[in-house]
């Protein structure tokens, strides 16, 4: 198999090799320098690449190309036009312009803009992302060239994911290359965030999935009693994987592979029918991109398989949701992962300094990082004791404490805890070496070695945001510290005072230990860290006067596309919650009540069949069950009527924040209040009378 693997991976990718291979020299260089220097770009340059591009393509059988972008709607966005045109003689030939390859022009206010682009302003604008690698994506339409682009609008404003990621690298580029040229480091001329996110999915069977209209408009089911075995046997986890998951786990690897995609580790995850994959790291807008596309290929392969990948953060109420953990870390030019802890004290201190960024960025702009994880999935996720809490706090574990205690107190760390060693009882196992730190599953931000891992990140979210967030605030720290080390007269007094103070200021953000505790939740609040507990209450940090100032500072955001984010936040949950709440009122008025309204007939019919034959027969079970069915029909029914009203009313309000907090506050409780009548009667209803597979059907039966 790894033969086959080194075969086939990248295959579909216009990667440097094969730009290397199909690009005159003088044209490979000068996009180099683009791709690695930020050069500004040569059209000529741009027309020799694509009619390369075009003719790789064409050989790999594609007809089609499209601008591959990833609008503030989460998901990715395409427009295919063929590679045909027209000659005189009324034959066709194959071409695609330089022209063509920079730029596309898809409908700007068909996508959410926040007011950024009206209705009758249409013109929006794709451009070439030259950084990230061409891909060829092979489906039902045939071959398409995939050309990985920023979307922008007619007055430049960014209207997708991508551009405020690319600005935010490059604002934490510039700050780390200062800070290295004062440790008198002058080879770095780039540095770039490196970024591994795992991907966490539920898989279940189509058949069953398309009787659930639940799942099919709102990604997660709106009903549904637990069944007698959840994840309690703690079984799932790391367990055998079925045949049928397996078969889909292979298609989807050998997919990714050809794409590019470094898909690493797969396993079965805590609750029954959930998964979760995990690539290499790679750079931050690369990691973005493939991202993307894992969740795109999990979404088609699993449909070839008649299963159905179900990417919402709780798709079933009582077992695990799905998260995505954002491991953040940042690499050199020359492959320094600057988050390596060094074995001199030398190191130490420049992995300090970078440390003591980190935690003083996470800390002044909790509210900012919360608000990048945010969405009305991952709601119903976070602080439910299977995922991070609300609360923003920094995991550094026992070797890294050492060296901040060393700091804070002597303003330098001289030595390093090293990790034990585990002599597991048995003399044919060898003795283990133990990391310096265990790990923390609480922690919303916790060092996991070389590498900080962010766990609040929803499974269905882009984690251009949280990227885009964790970035730019790590920028801005940098470049406060290096405007004070820059005119510093004693660098290494200065360097080692600023780390001190640094860390002391800063040292509230950082806990070790139960995230899940009712302790954490008042220490946090007694060290004034901010419990945001929904993605309304995250919202409003993204236009407060301080996220203004750093991300105009860093020209990552401007404040118009800022408070267009916003808005476009408050739109997006509103929506979401009016698309289940009305899928609630749907499903309750034609499959629930009628199902129970003929079960409670059967019942009355029984009673009354048993009575006319025997007048004296005992009939207290059917009764029984009869007032039990007909008292919870009646808290549906008037459950059913509330949640109608309340709907009617926030659909009235034209405010999009007032309107997002309405569904917040009032619909969503509502909600619940249906909910709850019907699970119970999901519990007392023959099964052959029940309208919708159950729980156990959908996570068992695969």
């Amino acid at each position: 198999m790894s033969d086959r693997l080194t075969d086939i991976f990248g295959i579909d990718v216009f990667s440097d090799a094969v730009m290397l291979e199909k690009l005159p020299k003088k044209t490979y260089t000068a996009l180099k320098k683009t791709i690695e220097n930020g050069d500004e770009l040569d059209p000529n340059v741009a027309e020799v690449v694509a009619n390369a591009m075009k003719d790789w393509a064409i050989e790999r059988g594609a007809t089609h190309y499209t601008h591959w972008f990833q609008p503030m709607t989460g998901i990715t966005a395409e427009k295919h036009d063929s590679f045909l045109s027209p000659t005189s003689d009324g034959k066709i030939i194959m071409e695609f312009s330089g022209k063509e390859l920079i730029k596309g022009e898809p409908d700007a206010s068909s996508f959410p803009s926040g007011g950024l682009r009206a209705t009758f302003e249409a013109r929006g604008y794709t451009a070439w992302d030259c950084t990230s690698p061409a891909f060829l994506r092979e489906d039902a339409l045939g071959v398409t060239l995939c050309i990985p682009t920023a979307f922008c609008s007619f007055t430049g404003d960014a209207l997708d994911m991508k551009t405020p990621l690319l600005r935010s690298m490059e604002a934490l580029s510039d700050q780390a290359v200062r800070i290295l040229r004062l440790f008198g480091n002058n080879e770095v001329t780039h540095v770039s965030p490196s970024v591994g996110p795992e991907q966490e999915y539920f898989l279940i069977d189509k058949t069953k999935y398309l009787k659930r209209d639940d799942l099919i408009f709102s990604g997660r089911t709106l009903f549904g009693a637990m069944p007698p075995k959840g994840q309690e046997m703690e079984d799932h986890y790391f367990g055998c994987i079925k045949e049928r998951v397996a078969s889909f786990m292979r298609e989807l690897n050998i997919e990714l592979w050809k794409m590019g995609v470094t898909a690493k580790t797969q396993h079965n995850e805590t609750a029954p029918a959930q998964h979760e994959l995990a690539p290499i790291y790679t750079t931050a807008n690369i990691a973005t991109d493939h991202n993307q596309l894992v969740m795109e290929c999990m979404k088609r392969v699993a449909n070839r398989h008649n299963l159905t990948c179900l990417l919402h953060e709780k798709p079933f109420a009582g077992v695990n949701g799905s998260g995505k953990h954002n491991n953040w870390s940042m690499i050199t030019n020359t492959g320094v992962n600057l988050l390596k802890r060094g074995k001199t004290p030398k190191e130490n201190l420049r992995f300090l300094l970078f440390l003591s960024a980190i935690i003083k960025a996470v800390d002044e702009h909790a509210d900012l990082i919360r608000v990048s994880a945010a969405n009305p999935g991952n709601d119903c996720r976070l602080g439910e004791d299977e995922a991070p809490p609300a609360i923003i706090s920094v995991f550094v574990g026992n070797q890294l404490d050492d060296l901040i205690e060393q700091a804070i107190i002597n303003g330098e760390a001289t030595s390093n805890m090293e990790g034990g060693r585990i002599n597991v009882g048995v003399h044919t196992i060898p003795e283990l070496y133990t990391d310096g730190s265990d790990r923390n599953r609480t922690s919303p931000f916790a060092f996991t070695g070389d590498k900080f891992e962010f766990r609040m990140v929803g499974s269905s979210m882009s984690v251009g945001p949280a990227n885009t967030v964790l970035n730019t605030i790590v920028a801005d720290a940098l470049c406060e510290m290096a405007d004070e080390l820059e005119m510093a007269d004693d660098l290494d007094k200065a360097v080692h005072d600023l780390i001190k103070i640094t860390l002391s200021e800063h040292k509230r953000i950082i806990y070790n230990g139960n995230g899940y505790s009712q302790e954490w939740v008042e220490e946090a609040k007694k060290r004034g860290l901010p419990n945001i507990k929904s993605m309304v209450d995250a919202i409003p940090a993204l236009v407060t006067d301080k996220s203004i100032k750093v991300f105009e500072k860093h020209k990552v955001f401007s404040k118009s596309e800022l408070i267009a984010r916003k808005d476009v936040l408050y739109d997006s949950y509103s929506k979401a919650i009016n698309i289940e709440a009305k899928t609630m009122i749907m499903m309750a008025s034609s499959q629930y009540i009628p199902a129970v309204i003929k079960y409670s007939k059967t019942l009355a019919d029984s009673i009354n069949s048993i009575k006319s034959a025997m007048p004296d027969a005992e009939t207290w079970v059917q009764q029984e069950l009869l007032m039990k069915t007909s008292g919870l029909l009646s808290e549906t029914q008037t459950a059913l009527q509330s949640l109608s009203v309340l709907v009617g009313e926030a659909n009235k309000i034209e405010n999009d924040a007032k309107k997002a907090v309405f569904f917040r506050q009032k619909v969503k409780p509502a909600m619940a209040k249906l909910r709850e009548p019907i699970d119970a009667l999901e519990c007392i209803v023959d099964k052959e009378l029940w309208p919708v597979p159950s729980y156990g059907e959908l996570l068992y039966e695969l």
